[in-house]
């Protein structure tokens, strides 16, 4: 696997490209973003990796531009940042996933490799959707149509709403989706969760028959009708 990996702190940076390399995987690290572009298209890594604390350019302006050339790419944030508009922006601009620093490079290692897998596995087969409301969600090609108008999602957006439509009118735990979407109920990735939710609860404000109901310290119900 081909790692770039943007960061501006040397001494945090060099732990991150030994450990993975020691891995086995392929590691171009930047100290800022000045010439992505340049590096992206001469690496063409699998994965990329961006602190959002850069000069020149921040993360966020990174995965921006990044997604113009190519909207499927994984982007996992680094950052100190955890309020929630921060992450919202984030989301906002094609990140695929965070992690908060001080991480552990075992988290690290497992946000990868989820994040891989989960591009891997997209299936080629696009003549299955799931019907919501006036909608049409299509897990393998990562997008959600109502009427004309085609959404782009994300890998984990699709997942999140594969595991609610999964059970239509039924309540999902809460731990359940973390343990299997983000690997661990942390506070870190609890307040994910919630960031997510808000986002699939926005993209069907145009249908008042769909909602995704919260259960207080249980879980959440997508309700179709």
């Amino acid at each position: 696997m081909k790692i770039l990996y943007v960061e501006d702190e040397l001494s945090l940076a060099k732990v991150v490209r030994e450990s993975l390399q020691s891995r086995a995987y392929e590691v171009l690290h930047l100290q800022d973003g000045a010439e992505l572009m340049v590096h992206y298209e001469q690496f063409k890594p699998d994965i990329c990796l961006f602190d959002v604390m850069l000069p020149v350019k921040d993360g966020f302006a990174l995965a921006k531009e990044l997604r113009t050339i190519n909207p499927d790419i994984p982007i996992i944030f680094i950052t100190s940042k955890v309020q929630t508009q921060d992450v919202l922006k984030g989301f906002g601009v094609g990140g695929n996933d965070y992690i908060k620093k001080p991480f552990s490079l075992e988290e690290l290692i497992v946000r990868i490799n989820n994040m891989y897998n989960l591009t891997n596995s997209r299936q080629s087969n696009s003549g299955q959707y799931v019907g919501i409301g006036q909608y049409e969600f299509w897990p393998d090609k990562l997008e959600l149509i109502y009427k004309n108008e085609v959404r782009r999602i994300s890998y984990r957006e699709a997942q999140l709403l594969s595991e609610l439509a999964r059970a239509k009118n039924e309540i999902v735990n809460r731990k359940y989706i973390l343990d299997k979407i983000w690997g661990d109920d942390s506070f870190f990735n609890s307040r994910n969760l919630d960031v997510y939710i808000t986002r699939l609860r926005q993209f069907f404000r145009n249908d008042p028959n769909v909602q995704i109901i919260t259960l207080k310290a249980v879980g959440y119900r997508l309700v179709d009708g």
